[in-house]
């Protein structure tokens, strides 16, 4: 049986090479609840989590003893969120990202519970930020509009296309979604990889929610090239493949690029030699774009991107796990701390597909139930572990 699933993944990825070029488009319609989490998705999570079943029972229970999932909690928005480098100044960066999280976090338990309190809370808290926010500011402003904007669509994808009950001001949070965070993540990032890929995300889950087949083909465009530049595959050649924006034209731009690392290896990133917590982000964005496109019609799993994912999953969790250092590999010194983001590439590949991930399998299934971030990812083993749909 794995033998023919792993048959079954390379005829797939010999397919997707062949037709990927051309496949950016937008579905003719898209698919609601449809941003990294699917109503099939939903579904089989809540009858997981009602019939008490682990590891779903556990990561709820974990989710609902958050703050996350207070029903008390006070939204905290801001006309002008203010961050800088690694949020110093922090004028509303972590408010803005946490309350996005607990609006997400809302929307699951209502989805779950079916107790309406979830689905008002979660109204409130995205109405409050949609009243009031204008603009962010500082360096770090592309990046928390991405990790705030990745978050924001998946509420509200849940509340508008299953809550029962009224939104009277889904039509501003979606103006919110469209003038403030759409014109800055669309644009993409020269920064590190892992910048744009989740500001890419954010370009693509909220073209979802506002049906925008422009920039959902914009923001996947981008994404394919961001996704080959960020992991590398040896049949890249001898040296790692680049954005064009970014005119890493020598070997010698591009070694520095990749943190001064200058050998290049199957499943390493762009961002390994500097650490496994940023390497973690951009792997994590990764495998929700891939999601969503797969919700929305387009597996790009069976792709390159499906690869470059399998590798790069891999490859981190074998040194997650504790496997030496080659002195040829960053000096012969990695920063650990992947963090809570391989339930979805892992459900992806290994439980749809049937690719063996031994690494990747030890270490999702040891994290479990995976949490939160507290920047844009959340409660994956909830909605991901080993989910069929």
């Amino acid at each position: 049986m794995r033998r023919t699933g792993l048959l079954a993944a390379l005829a797939a990825l010999l397919l997707g090479a062949l037709t990927a070029p051309a496949a950016h488009s937008a579905p003719t319609a898209f698919v609601h609840p449809g941003v990294t989490v699917s109503q099939g998705q939903l579904d089989f999570a809540r009858g997981k989590v009602l019939a008490g079943v682990q590891p779903w029972k556990g990561a709820y229970d974990q989710m609902m003893a958050s703050p996350y999932a207070d029903l008390n909690r006070t939204p905290k928005p801001r006309a002008t969120v203010e961050c800088g480098s690694y949020s110093n100044p922090n004028y509303g960066c972590t408010d803005e990202r946490e309350d996005a999280i607990a609006a997400y976090t809302d929307a699951l338990a209502w989805y779950v519970t079916r107790d309406p309190r979830y689905a008002q809370k979660a109204i409130q808290i995205m109405d409050a930020w949609s009243a009031t926010i204008t603009s962010h500011t500082n360096s770090n402003a592309p990046l928390q509009t991405g990790w705030a904007g990745s978050s924001w669509p998946k509420a509200a994808e849940i509340i508008k296309y299953t809550y029962t009950g009224s939104w009277a001001n889904s039509g501003r949070f979606a103006t919110m979604l469209r003038n403030v965070y759409l014109p800055v993540v669309i644009k993409g990032s020269n920064s590190n990889g892992n910048w744009e890929l989740s500001m890419t995300e954010a370009a693509v889950g909220i073209s979802v929610f506002l049906d925008d087949k422009a920039s959902y083909d914009t923001a996947m465009a981008r994404f394919r090239t961001r996704a080959a530049a960020y992991v590398y595959l040896a049949s890249d050649g001898d040296l790692p493949k680049t954005v064009p924006s970014q005119n890493l034209d020598t070997r010698d731009k591009i070694v520095s690029y990749w943190q001064g690392q200058s050998t290049f290896v199957t499943g390493l990133t762009q961002e390994t030699c500097r650490d496994f917590v940023h390497t973690g982000y951009g792997i994590s964005a990764i495998s929700h774009v891939a999601e969503t496109s797969r919700i929305q019609g387009q597996d790009l799993y069976g792709t390159d991107v499906g690869e470059r994912l399998r590798q790069a999953l891999g490859f981190q969790a074998k040194y997650q796990l504790g496997a030496a250092v080659p002195s040829w590999l960053c000096g012969g010194s990695l920063t650990l701390g992947l963090g809570p983001v391989t339930e979805v590439g892992y459900n992806a590949l290994h439980n749809r597909l049937g690719i063996a991930m031994t690494n990747t399998q030890t270490l999702t299934q040891n994290n479990r139930p995976a949490g939160s971030n507290n920047l844009f990812v959340a409660w994956e083993t909830l909605t991901h572990g080993d989910n069929p749909n």
